[in-house]
């Protein structure tokens, strides 16, 4: 899974629409990617945990190529079915913020009852507070670089798209997703003899 995570850093700024927007998405990824390693060796998870960290990464990856915002996913849905969607606004950065709180959930709480002692359920609360927290801080970022960035790089980088509840809606999609995945998460196989 490393490797494929190594193999999609270069694709992803590979004729990306804002090169520097994508290095600045991209870059966190190849600085922490050798860290990785030691420590899943020092720290193993389940192959469920890594996969869904690897699919977080890799989408992350995916979607800086195109800095979020210009993704064009209604380019590639059947004919006509694209403008059916009838968003105003690319939709892609939501998704992405829903999937991060569905794909964080298996990987915090099995650290949390693996590595930190904690009941399944307090694992589950542990969590879903992580989630968050880190969109929360994610949303705090975005403004800080859009403070430091021209304003249209940072339109381009941060999303928002002339919305300007768009961090409060995209920490909410997050929320949403951990919320809609605990129960999955709770009724997991590797909880058998956890304590509740």
């Amino acid at each position: 899974m490393l490797a494929v995570v190594a193999f999609g850093i270069p694709l992803s700024a590979w004729g990306a629409l804002y090169p520097g927007n994508t290095w600045l998405q991209v870059g966190p990824v190849a600085l922490l990617l050798p860290l990785a390693w030691p420590a899943l060796r020092r720290t193993p998870i389940s192959n469920l945990s890594a996969a869904c960290m690897t699919a977080f990464v890799l989408l992350h990856l995916f979607a800086a190529r195109w800095s979020y915002s210009f993704v064009p996913y209604e380019a590639w849905l059947p004919a006509g079915n694209g403008a059916a969607l009838g968003f105003e606004r690319n939709m892609f950065d939501r998704l992405v913020h829903f999937l991060f709180g569905c794909l964080a959930m298996p990987p915090m709480v099995e650290l949390g009852v693996r590595y930190a002692n904690q009941s399944a359920r307090m694992a589950l609360v542990v969590a879903l507070m992580f989630v968050l927290a880190v969109g929360g801080l994610y949303e705090i970022f975005e403004w800080s670089l859009t403070l430091a960035l021209a304003p249209e790089d940072a339109g381009a980088y941060n999303g928002e798209q002339g919305d300007m509840f768009d961090a409060q809606k995209d920490m909410a999609l997050a929320g949403l997703g951990a919320l809609l995945v605990a129960p999955l998460v709770r009724g997991a196989a590797w909880w058998k003899g956890t304590q509740t």
